[in-house]
């Protein structure tokens, strides 16, 4: 079997006395989109500066591309892209002029760069907007062109942080239609993620909570191994006083439930042998006049698996 692209050995990072990445072990496959979840602040930023040699590890291993980055963090740099959380590209230069920069600072010659910006600029759709400055254009066309500059170079690894946020979904989805052409010519992807429809085009997943992973696998391994009890989804009128109807119900120990959570108008309750349940969690409702709408049993989605994990 092929060595890993990315991998990690018992990594920690402490600041202080804190620990924002307690002891972690993954690895990425070469050509792959790997999907890292988690809720702010469980050191997902963190471990992508460490994996780049930004960081020093407290403890543990990391290796890129077969490199030591522990030892040999500056042979990573010129090998990976990244995208930062924020927007890192100048706002007062043209498209053309933050793609020329972002070329001669990862060391490109002259005439493989023009190469390269061309190249980039048809990836990212940019042409006929080489001139527009990077300010005029959409949160959608900023991330394109910021990671048309993060893979200029060529790079075998992009770590991606967080690299859609704001952004309108459909933007979202044109932006990951650039991801899979870059995983088709065998880039691995090391991508952070808030948006479950992200997660499900992941290849495979790690969820991570205050520095600890707490499961790993594919979409369809984390619904069928993470998740318990089945879910029923409810589309009541008064969906937030349905939840809150259940939820003391759950704490007052009269149901047996694992998880009440809403979901936009929709609310999903999560049980341990549902069939038994679904006319007492009915009944609750009615107790005290909601009206539970139309009922479903439905598959987990990514986002109640999730939700879950993180309890």
């Amino acid at each position: 079997m092929d060595a890993p692209t990315v991998r990690a050995k018992n990594l920690v990072k402490k600041f202080g006395d804190f620990p924002a990445v307690g002891g972690i072990d993954f690895s990425v496959r070469q050509g792959e989109i790997f999907g890292f979840l988690g809720p702010n602040g469980s050191g997902k930023t963190t471990t992508i500066r460490l994996l780049l040699g930004l960081l020093h590890p407290t403890e543990g291993e990391m290796d890129v591309l077969g490199i030591r980055v522990n030892d040999h963090p500056e042979q990573i740099r010129p090998r990976v892209g990244y995208m930062s959380q924020q927007f890192s590209l100048y706002q007062d230069l043209t498209v053309e002029q933050n793609l020329r920069f972002h070329g001669t600072a990862y060391g490109l010659s002259n005439a493989d760069l023009v190469e390269r910006i061309t190249v980039a600029l048809d990836m990212a759709g940019l042409h006929g907007r080489e001139k527009v400055k990077t300010k005029e254009l959409s949160g959608g066309w900023r991330q394109r062109l910021a990671l048309s500059a993060a893979f200029l170079h060529e790079p075998k690894v992009l770590f991606l942080d967080e690299p859609t946020a704001g952004v309108d979904p459909v933007s979202r989805r044109e932006f990951w239609d650039l991801l899979y052409v870059l995983v088709a010519q065998g880039v691995t992807v090391f991508v952070t993620t808030h948006y479950m429809d992200e997660a499900e085009h992941c290849h495979r997943l790690a969820f991570i909570r205050r520095g600890k992973i707490i499961a790993t696998g594919t979409p369809d391994q984390l619904r069928g191994e993470v998740m318990k009890g089945e879910v029923l989804e409810l589309a009541p009128r008064d969906a937030i006083g349905a939840v809150k109807a259940l939820r003391e119900a759950q704490t007052e120990g009269r149901l047996d439930l694992l998880e009440v959570e809403l979901y936009g108008s929709l609310v999903h309750v999560v049980a341990e042998d549902l069939a038994d349940k679904e006319r007492d969690i009915l009944a609750a409702l009615e107790r005290v006049g909601v009206d539970p709408g139309s009922t479903t049993r439905i598959e987990p989605s990514l986002e109640d698996v999730f939700i879950a994990s993180m309890k």
